[in-house]
């Protein structure tokens, strides 16, 4: 009875060991993997950080005017006035049983709509 238990506890720390080291290797792994992600990541963040840099170079009030001014007679822009804007009262709006949807039709016919404006008392009691 004692080898089979010395070799049934040989084989299980065997198995255990190989199964550490498997765990070892996928653990590294995936540390390996998280480093990259987070390379990647700053790599993106900083391109980023350059574009919109370059963005706001490129959307200068100044180098606009320029380019406007530069481009008059193609673009044909003209400068806003207040007569361009409409009035709130021009919009149509929806009725306003349309925004609340069809009626509510729970109760069932000869049922009475509960009071809400009443203090909530047990029935039978004032």
């Amino acid at each position: 009875m004692r080898p089979t238990i010395y070799v049934v506890g040989f084989l299980g720390l065997i198995g255990l060991g190989s199964w550490a080291y498997r765990e070892n290797y996928a653990t590294q792994d995936a540390l390996r993997q998280v480093s990259d992600l987070q390379d990647e990541i700053a790599l993106l963040r900083e391109s980023l950080a350059v574009q919109r840099a370059e963005w706001a170079y490129l959307n200068r009030p100044d180098r606009l005017r320029e380019l406007v001014t530069l481009n008059f007679d193609r673009l044909g822009l003209f400068p806003m006035e207040p007569t361009q804007f409409g009035a709130a009262s021009d919009i149509a709006y929806p009725a306003p049983d349309a925004l609340l949807g069809p009626p509510d039709t729970t109760f069932e016919q000869g049922q009475s709509t509960p009071d809400l404006t009443a203090p909530n008392a047990p029935e039978g009691q004032p």
